[in-house]
């Protein structure tokens, strides 16, 4: 295998999306009473969970430690350039950022990442086997050694308005298979003044709509490449899976599809826009917050199947801390507090148990509190983040783990592209065929890099 290049990690990674553009921000004050006068710089993508993190930072971590956190926030293209920049060029400007299971193996790889081992080692109260194996096996290196904690895990599932069905006399399947998907969807589309059948993301981005098409393509049997490397995307498998997500979101799909990600499905759910929505469990506490339109009339069931026993991705946003940061004790403090049970109980007093950064530790789901407020969706969410098999997760052998992307750095701009051409599509701009056509042509030269 050729050496790695090293890119830049562009777009968003799967995972939740927030509809809030928070530029920057600083917060807390203060000197440490055990490291001196000390700060660490924090650069974070701007969604909910993380925004909440900044407000609770100055009055709880702060106080209690005295070391001051200075946030920089930012949607979540702009964010991951950011990560990149600084991390690669190990400029130390920031000593903690977000990043993910998909970035950890290169940045782990290329020696832009703290180990944490040993800090969790001796952090007992931090309770490392606590979190959840699929999410500690991702966040940990080729090297066997652990390289970032989880804020929040998350897989995908099938969100749907029970109340909706019900009056409609339509019924949800336990296990729902695609098909059987697009059928509920075509029947519930109009069902109230302005509601659309289903919400898939149509936004282009290697995170946006690649992440739940990847899934459907998994578990209709296709593959972007084979074990060898053979780029595979105007294969029959890939072909059917991409036109029926095209047909079913053009069809059914909400208005604008091809400028709606996980931002805009969240809240066309949470404004009675749509009657089901495929995408991140992580939305479910958005849903079931208080206040929410919505709240308790949410049903969640399994990723929708055809040719595989599960077909929800497996995502999480961690914290890394930079290999060139000279406050890693600090660091390590505070990426300690923003993943602990502490931290979770804390949101839960100030904000609701719904909207607790879950899906990490095995503690939570054990939680009565948590299980209370977040029963409609917690099971189901800890079973598909159980069930997710980055290394296995279609019918075929893979060359790279992965479900919903490739785990190699290429996939960044190679699912860029080929985004575009199916968000075209999505636009009727252009028919699948011409967007598979010209998307297998940018998959096969990567591939030629790796065989």
């Amino acid at each position: 295998m050729p050496l790695q290049r090293r890119r830049g990690i562009r777009l968003s990674a799967g995972a939740g999306t927030a509809a809030m553009a928070l530029l920057a921000g600083c917060s807390g004050a203060g000197a440490s009473s055990s490291t001196g006068s000390e700060a660490v710089n924090v650069l974070m993508v701007n969604n909910p969970q993380m925004v909440e993190l900044q407000k609770l930072t100055a009055a709880n971590f702060t106080k209690e430690t005295g070391i001051k956190v200075n946030f920089t926030v930012l949607p979540e293209n702009d964010v991951r350039d950011k990560i990149s920049q600084d991390f690669s060029n190990q400029a130390g400007q920031y000593d903690v950022a977000t990043i993910s299971n998909f970035e950890v193996p290169f940045y782990a790889k290329n020696g832009w990442l703290h180990g944490l081992d040993e800090y969790a080692k001796k952090d007992t109260a931090f309770d490392q086997n606590d979190i959840l194996e699929p999410l500690r096996e991702s966040l940990t290196a080729k090297d066997g050694k652990l390289y970032a904690e989880p804020f929040y895990g998350e897989s995908s599932f099938l969100m749907y308005r029970k109340d909706v069905f019900a009056d409609k006399g339509l019924k949800m399947p336990a296990k729902p298979t695609w098909a059987q998907v697009a059928d509920l969807a075509a029947k519930a589309d109009g069902a109230e003044s302005g509601m659309k059948g289903i919400c898939l993301r149509g936004l282009p981005g290697w995170g946006e709509v690649i992440a739940p098409l990847t899934t459907v393509v998994n578990t209709m049997g296709g593959t972007w490449f084979t074990a060898d490397w053979q780029a595979k995307l105007t294969s029959p498998e890939f072909k059917k899976a991409t036109q029926f997500y095209v047909d079913l979101v053009r069809g059914h799909g909400e208005a604008g599809a091809a400028q709606s990600g996980y931002a805009e499905c969240l809240n066309n759910m949470t404004q009675g826009k749509t009657a089901m929505w495929y995408d991140a469990t992580a939305g479910a506490g958005s849903l079931e917050a208080a206040g929410s339109p919505v709240k308790g009339k949410i049903g969640y069931v399994p990723a929708p199947v055809e040719k595989t026993e599960s077909s929800g991705w497996l995502y999480t946003w961690a914290w890394g801390m930079q290999k060139a940061s000279k406050k890693s004790d600090s660091a390590w403090k505070f990426i300690s507090w923003a993943s602990s049970k502490k931290y979770e109980a804390l949101v839960g007093e100030k904000s609701g148990w719904a909207n607790v950064p879950a899906g990490k530790r095995a503690s939570t789901y054990a939680n009565p509190e948590y299980r209370k407020a977040a029963g409609a969706f917690a099971d189901i969410t800890e079973k598909a983040i159980a069930s997710a098999d980055p290394q296995n997760p279609g019918t075929q052998p893979r060359p790279a783990p992965g479900i919903q992307f490739v785990g190699i750095p290429e996939f960044t701009d190679l699912g860029t592209k080929v985004s575009q051409e199916i968000s075209a599509a999505i636009a009727g701009r252009q028919t699948v065929d011409q967007a598979l056509a010209a998307s297998q042509k940018l998959a096969e030269k990567v591939g030629k890099e790796y065989q």
